[in-house]
This record gives structure tokens, C-alpha cells and sequence, in this order.
């Protein structure tokens, strides 16, 4: 997996450090029934496939964007979908929740 121009790479351990940073949104593309699942307290489910839709009307551009998945697969393309829709600070987390402890 190669990193996209503009995209920040962190770790899930990373991840633990930057959770309480109320300046930044934590959104979690998978599917709703994998969120339900197995979830990280504040992040926000907004599956990949509604990404385009919702961003527009429930993401601020103002804040960073922590993206997160299952594996780090579906976050990447979300990550690359913000840029384009005109998010700039946008972050993949590496690994996704199969990372997550």
C-alpha cells in the first residue's frame, strides 16, 4: 500500500495518543453492521459507499480527518475521496481496526 500525496499515515498507536484531540473528526467507512460490531469510542460511522453524500453535509473542513477500517484498504480510498472533495487534512490509519487493541 503506497501512501497518496497529502494523506498522513499513523498507527493504531499513534491512534490511542491523538483520540482525545477534539480538534480533529474520527471516521470509521466500514460497513454499519462491522461498526456495530467492534467499535472506537468517538469515531463516526460513515460507510465508504455513503462517503461522497454525507461528507458534504457532516464533516467540517476545518478539522482534520482521521479515517479508519478494517485492514486500512477502504480508509485509504475514503483518504483519497476527501482530498479530491476538498478535505486537506485527512489521515489513513495504517492497518485498521485488525491493528486496533
Amino acid at each position: 500500500m503506497f501512501p497518496t500525496k497529502g494523506i498522513r499515515m499513523i498507527t493504531t498507536k499513534d491512534l490511542k495518543s491523538e483520540l482525545k484531540d477534539k480538534k480533529k473528526q474520527f471516521i470509521d467507512v466500514r460497513t454499519v453492521n462491522e461498526f456495530n460490531g467492534n467499535k472506537i469510542k468517538g469515531f463516526k460511522n460513515i460507510p465508504l459507499h455513503e462517503l461522497k453524500q454525507k461528507a458534504v453535509t457532516e464533516l467540517s473542513k476545518d478539522k482534520e480527518l482521521v479515517v479508519i477500517c478494517q485492514s486500512g484498504m477502504r480508509s485509504q480510498q475514503a483518504c483519497k475521496q476527501l482530498k479530491k472533495l476538498g478535505y486537506n487534512q485527512v489521515t489513513n490509519v495504517k492497518g485498521g481496526m485488525n491493528a486496533w487493541q
